[in-house]
């Protein structure tokens, strides 16, 4: 398990998340070696958002409504 920490685009705030991935597979993904689905496929769509945009959850629904 690694804390990530990403800052959000949409609040400017630092938010840090646990997430079950090796560094070799966020290296991986940095690098550009493969698609952030196909390195790290047990992640979540919530969990992916946050690695590529700094976007939370609760940033994504204050601006769209609920998650389905």
């Amino acid at each position: 398990m690694l804390e990530v920490e990403r800052k959000s685009p949409l609040t400017g705030k630092m938010n840090t998340m646990s997430l079950y991935i090796s560094i070799s597979q966020l290296l991986s993904w940095e690098r550009k070696e493969g698609l952030i689905q196909d390195i790290m496929p047990d992640l979540n769509k919530h969990e992916r958002e946050f690695l590529i945009s700094g976007c939370t959850k609760e940033d994504w629904i204050n601006l769209y409504g609920e998650d389905e």
